[in-house]
């Protein structure tokens, strides 16, 4: 009998996947809530070959598992939709949050009778699709994984048996990887700005051989202006977990404030790394002072 999944949240990952998933599908998206963006969501859908559900409730109730894939902030409001999990059904919670928001998302899906997987998404879904290396971790970390590839997840790792292990990974490394991308940002601008674009540049690759410091910093800046927004929400989570840690979250704060302040200006990227620093040169005042506070 056909696996039945209900994907909550339909954005760029659940788009991503749904084409290689071996089940029948069915979603729910808040933005089938409102009037401007109802059509256009639920065209994605039916494209895609995924049934509409009317709330997150209704996706989940016949579920046999259900992939979380909402912003950040949402994580836990998301598990609520677990009051009608059938018995055992997995909640894989595929959301770029903190251990402890994990854990609080965890224990809502239990006390509904589900069961509960952290998984961390550890590259950007594109073009790698149900490729991407997945990180999960769990008191049924090894029985999540088995039931995620036989679902046509190609890459699954256990990272513990502890909900919040994965997430710990992804959150860490995210200190540096979106942190890399404010960087770049930061310091393409100035170098633009000043007229040094290309000794700057070139400087870089002789630092760092084979790097190509033009590609990353298109690709980087690239990466900001589409989902600088999602990426802010995600660093509040790593500033989160740092805290909880207590080694301290400085950088981390100003790269919220930095990929936001990029995001926010809803820049569609044009090809290019210099067309980029042209569609950003009028916003060079982005602002990050907040971030010390």
């Amino acid at each position: 009998m056909e696996r039945r999944i209900a994907l909550i949240g339909f954005g760029e990952a659940a788009r991503a996947f749904a084409p290689g998933l071996s089940a029948h599908l069915c979603a729910y998206d808040r933005k089938t809530d409102a009037p401007d963006t109802r059509a256009a969501a639920a065209s994605a859908m039916a494209q895609a070959g995924v049934r509409c559900a009317a709330d997150a409730r209704d996706a989940a109730a016949d579920a046999d598992a259900v992939l979380s894939l909402v912003t950040a902030d949402q994580a836990v409001v998301a598990a609520g939709a677990g009051d009608r999990l059938p018995d055992g059904a997995w909640w894989f919670d595929m959301n770029s949050v903190a251990p402890d928001t994990k854990r609080a998302a965890a224990a809502a899906v239990a006390a509904r009778g589900g069961r509960y997987l952290d998984v961390a998404v550890m590259a950007p879904v594109l073009p790698r699709r149900t490729a991407v290396p997945l990180l999960v971790s769990g008191p049924d970390a090894q029985d999540g994984a088995t039931f995620l590839r036989q679902l046509g997840f190609a890459e699954v790792a256990v990272a513990g048996e502890a909900v919040g292990m994965a997430s710990a990974i992804k959150m860490i490394r995210s200190v540096m990887v979106k942190g890399i991308e404010a960087l770049s940002v930061e310091c393409a601008l100035a170098a633009d700005a000043a007229g040094v674009l290309d000794a700057v540049v070139a400087s870089l690759d002789a630092s760092w051989p084979g790097a190509d410091w033009r590609d990353r910093f298109d690709y980087n800046l690239d990466r900001a202006m589409l989902h600088g927004e999602r990426r802010a929400a995600e660093m509040e989570e790593v500033a989160a977990t740092l805290d909880a840690l207590g080694t301290g979250a400085a950088m981390s704060r100003a790269t919220v404030h930095r990929q936001r302040g990029v995001g926010t200006l809803h820049i569609a990227p044009p090809p290019g790394l210099n067309a980029k620093l042209r569609a950003l040169a009028p916003f060079t005042h982005i602002p990050v002072e907040e971030a010390a506070a």
